[in-house]
């Protein structure tokens, strides 16, 4: 189901994450059980996050919102299609945009930045983040196509 009728359906059980997002990845609709990363520049979590098992999931970074320093690049998003993430989303940057646009991953994100980040292991890991104002935990379920995201308590069809 895409973003337009989950609101049309279940206005009063979804929160839009109301931010000017843009899709870089190959998919441009995808959905899963959230999981999250608060770090600022420095991907770290994210590398660990991305090697494991993604199940479906959807990994939402809080960066912070920087866009000096890409929290993804090509070589963490094919680790992502690799161990099956449904997507990322980016509150920043990603780098290497050409690259991810070919691969079979949603990825929305601010913008991008050929920067790479620090790598001082830096962060948190599923931990309920603040991005635009909305509170996004570990265990919400997210569902992102050309027209926004949308977050819910439970998955919604």
């Amino acid at each position: 189901m895409n973003t337009c009728d989950l609101c049309d359906l279940h206005e009063a059980r979804v929160r839009i994450l109301d931010l000017p997002l843009r899709d870089y990845g190959g998919r441009l609709a995808f959905d899963g059980l959230v999981s999250t990363i608060k770090a600022y520049e420095d991907n770290s979590l994210v590398r660990e996050a991305v090697a494991e098992a993604g199940n479906g999931r959807v990994l939402v970074i809080d960066g912070g919102g920087s866009m000096r320093r890409a929290m993804l690049g090509d070589l963490l998003a094919a680790k992502a299609v690799e161990n099956g993430w449904a997507g990322v989303v980016v509150y920043g940057a990603i780098r290497d945009s050409g690259a991810i646009g070919a691969m079979a991953l949603g990825v929305k994100a601010l913008g991008p930045c050929p920067r790479k980040t620090d790598k001082l292991g830096q962060g948190a890991r599923d931990v309920a983040v603040e991005i635009g104002g909305l509170v996004i935990r570990p265990g919400d379920w997210l569902c992102a196509d050309e027209d926004g995201v949308v977050l819910a308590d439970e998955v919604l069809r």
